[in-house]
């Protein structure tokens, strides 16, 4: 299962999406959806742009848990953002 820490990120650096939206050019969708873990993918694109906005890494970002096959965002969003 793959973790998004977007919330996290965001609340230790006291910014709110509207502000990454605005800084990095992605849609305040796109960050919702990462936010609420509730995407099926995501570009190498996106993910440079939040790495540059937040100053973080990938494994910043996005963690690998071995918490069972089941993922919680089953529900997801199937474009990748």
């Amino acid at each position: 299962m793959i973790t998004v820490h977007l919330g996290r990120l965001l609340g230790e650096r006291k910014l709110r999406m509207a502000d990454v939206s605005r800084h990095t050019g992605l849609s305040k969708k796109t960050l919702s959806l990462l936010y609420r873990e509730k995407s099926c993918g995501i570009r190498f694109e996106t993910l440079a742009k939040l790495c540059a906005a937040l100053d973080c890494s990938v494994g910043d970002i996005l963690e690998a848990t071995s918490e069972g096959t089941q993922s919680k965002n089953s529900n997801c969003t199937r474009s990748k953002i």
